[in-house]
């Protein structure tokens, strides 16, 4: 699972809209290395505008606990099962997806990592856009708004790394499909690997 990436706050003017309009100011600070629960920069449509906003990383679901009667919150980072029922009623409304704007995303590697003594990770960037996009969904919680992003498949280039899943990162002509067009599922699939670089491990 992808539960870790970057946003550079120093890039963002990079990140090229669709159809080239004029973002709005980003109002409020965000979390440039994203863990989940961290604070993280989307772009999402209201009222036929473009928004910038910024919402923890995860959305609160209750499952049933281990013993009848119990239950536990767990938040999800990443959404794979699109035929649930929550999951597919968020991902039809339009009003409802968003881009998740980074410049790195990190899978698990093996071992710790001598600089940090963390978990290690392998860093993975789109080299012809410094500032990409994953295909994301947003929904309002107790707290307030929250997104995840979904995952599919690996490509060539991360399943040997990690052959779960990766995060599913739109090509910036498709952002506007995601975000207010119709059939939005046919744009969840693999990113080309030969458009991606593993830049760190």
């Amino acid at each position: 699972m992808c539960n870790l990436y970057r946003m550079d706050e120093k890039d963002i003017r990079l990140f090229r809209d669709w159809e080239d309009l004029a973002l709005p100011p980003i109002l409020a600070p965000f979390d440039q290395q994203m863990y989940p629960k961290g604070k993280g920069l989307v772009l999402r449509i209201e009222g036929h505008a473009p928004v910038w906003d910024v919402m923890p990383w995860g959305v609160p679901i209750t499952l049933p606990g281990k013993r009848p009667g119990t239950s536990v919150k767990k938040h999800v980072t990443n959404v794979r099962n699109l035929e649930s029922p929550f999951w597919k009623a968020t991902l039809q409304d339009p009003t409802r997806r968003c881009l998740v704007p980074f410049t790195q995303f990190a899978e698990p590697a093996p071992g710790k990592d001598a600089a940090t003594g963390r978990p290690a990770q392998y860093w993975f960037n789109v080299p012809a856009q410094p500032v990409a996009a994953f295909a994301g969904l947003w929904r309002p919680s107790e707290s307030g708004n929250v997104f995840a992003f979904l995952t599919c498949e690996p490509n060539p280039l991360v399943a040997p790394l990690h052959p779960k899943a990766m995060p599913v990162i739109l090509h910036p002509t498709d952002y506007k499909r995601w975000l207010s067009g119709e059939n939005a599922q046919s744009l969840v699939a693999p990113f080309p690997s030969q458009l991606m670089a593993l830049v760190q491990h």
